[in-house]
């Protein structure tokens, strides 16, 4: 009487087993096709209508538009420099990531106060006109694969810095950027957590930021993509453009190499 009974639990297990992997290859489809529906439309190109706009316009103290912005091309080139950013800035001898370096030549071209812009809170004045400038900038990239630069030793050392911060936990919750985004394969509810340690890297992880959030009708770009993560974490959140974003940026983009850009995507 036992064999028979092994015999039915064994395969109880294997219908259970294929039940389960085919629930999970259904809900990826699942998936795949909400995504492939909100595509079909994705508000993130008013963002990007809007930052061409604000690119070409003649603005600020200075009276003078952003087309001979460097970020890292050349003055005025915009294809190809999403792919390449965080990277080394000889103007500035720093590591600037888009939404920085957008702000430098805002700074330098047409005269705004740089500082007051990192201040703003996200979303809001001179803020989210840097998230639109950045959004029609990354386009121009889209297809196009991440390389970001490794030659100056400071892009060297954000990479070092930023892949200590990654595995680093901390918090009341004791988490760290790995916890969710270290391995392959995972997901919290209907959200797929890339895997942003390996290379090459995917097109829905840093490859896809700026990206418009569904959830609540805004355009995100990466820092504030991050600002969310600590907060989540539940570590303090950081200051726009500081050392920790830019380091966890250039590591993961590093990482991301070969990746084709997605930007402007669309998030849950």
């Amino acid at each position: 009487m036992k064999r028979p009974v092994s015999r039915a639990i064994a395969f109880s297990a294997l219908v259970l087993g294929a039940a389960a992997a085919h629930a999970q290859l259904s809900t990826a489809d699942g998936i795949a096709k909400y995504r492939e529906m909100l595509q079909d439309g994705n508000p993130a190109e008013l963002y990007e209508m809007k930052g061409e706009e604000l690119w070409k316009q003649k603005r600020g103290p200075k009276n003078a538009s952003l087309e001979q912005c460097d970020l890292g091309k050349g003055p005025g080139v915009i294809k190809g420099a999403f792919v390449e950013l965080p990277r080394h800035f000889k103007d500035t001898n720093r590591v600037e990531d888009l939404e920085g370096r957008i702000i430098t030549c805002m700074e330098t071209l047409q005269g705004f106060n740089g500082d007051e812009v990192r201040k703003t809170p996200f979303r809001r004045g001179e803020m989210a006109n840097v998230t639109a400038i950045a959004t029609y900038v990354a386009t121009a990239s889209k297809g196009m694969k991440m390389n970001l630069p490794q030659s100056h030793a400071q892009e060297k050392l954000m990479y070092e810095t930023g892949k200590r911060l990654f595995f680093t936990r901390g918090g009341t919750h004791d988490f760290s950027c790995a916890s969710c985004h270290g391995a392959d394969d995972k997901r919290i509810r209907l959200q797929d957590l890339p895997n942003l340690t390996k290379n090459p890297g995917d097109g829905i992880g840093f490859a896809a930021w700026p990206a418009y959030r569904v959830s609540n009708a805004q355009m995100w770009g990466m820092q504030l993509r991050l600002n969310d993560c600590f907060r989540q974490m539940r570590w303090p959140e950081p200051k726009f453009g500081s050392d920790a974003t830019l380091a966890l940026s250039v590591y993961m983009g590093v990482n991301a190499k070969g990746a084709e850009s997605a930007v402007p995507a669309i998030k849950r």
